[in-house]
């Protein structure tokens, strides 16, 4: 794969292409860890519209360990966004090629060390340990395209991806009778890339599910390397610069 393709993935420099393309890769790597988790907890940890609603269940019902529980994987989603916010900050303070890259790399060496640790951390019943790590690290890796698209993608939220999708279905959909008024258009390659982050959300899923079915905790390693891939020519460059 060329080098000047790679780093288009992680560079300061951002288009549209380059934006839709890590869009792409990470919402795969999203669905992957999404349903790995579940089948390694019990527990999806890409999303937190169910975990807040949980808590308010927990809280309800007076079951204080899950309700601690809980807030452990919230405030570990709060901390991997934040996290990812002051590295690519203290990246473009200091004009580094790498500030996309270096959230990256945090994501592809904590998923590599769940993929090599996770067994044993199951072993000894470190159930809350798991889910914090994953929901840090999707916490992490939402805001990293969050912050390169100027928030016009995001990977591991697909309730608003359907629901941009189903909007953009309701403008192509309409009937435009009224010829004085201006009217109504649906934008064709939105609807195009939100369909796409979609399709490979699930295709993650389905990666990660047959993954973890086969070789357990040890297939998140490849994503791991796809994420290094990812990172390591903007890393590179900041390295030759330096030198």
């Amino acid at each position: 794969m060329p080098l000047h393709y790679l780093r288009t993935y992680a560079s300061p420099e951002r288009s549209d292409i380059s934006n839709r393309r890590l869009g792409r890769s990470l919402a795969f790597v999203a669905g992957a860890v999404n349903a790995g988790g579940f089948f390694a907890v019990g527990q999806y940890t890409s999303h937190m519209s169910g975990v807040v609603s949980a808590l308010a269940d927990h809280l309800a019902l007076g079951e204080g360990a899950l309700l601690l529980a809980g807030l452990a994987a919230l405030g570990a989603f709060f901390c991997g966004a934040a996290t990812s916010a002051v590295l690519i900050n203290w990246g473009r303070r200091r004009d580094a090629h790498s500030r996309y890259a270096l959230p990256l790399l945090l994501e592809a060496a904590l998923l590599l060390a769940f993929g090599l640790l996770g067994v044993r951390m199951a072993e000894q019943g470190q159930i809350g340990a798991i889910v914090a790590l994953l929901c840090f690290v999707m916490g992490l890796q939402n805001a990293i395209i969050t912050k390169a698209s100027r928030a016009e993608i995001r990977t591991t939220h697909v309730t608003g991806l359907v629901t941009d999708i189903g909007i953009e279905l309701g403008k192509l959909c309409y009937w435009n009778r009224d010829r004085s008024a201006a009217p109504v258009t649906a934008d064709r390659r939105r609807l195009a890339l939100l369909c796409s982050l979609l399709a490979m959300f699930f295709l993650g899923g389905v990666a990660g599910a047959v993954g973890f079915k086969y070789l357990g905790f040890v297939s998140c390693v490849p994503l791991a390397l796809v994420l290094l891939l990812l990172a390591v020519v903007p890393l590179a460059d900041d390295l030759r610069a330096a030198w």
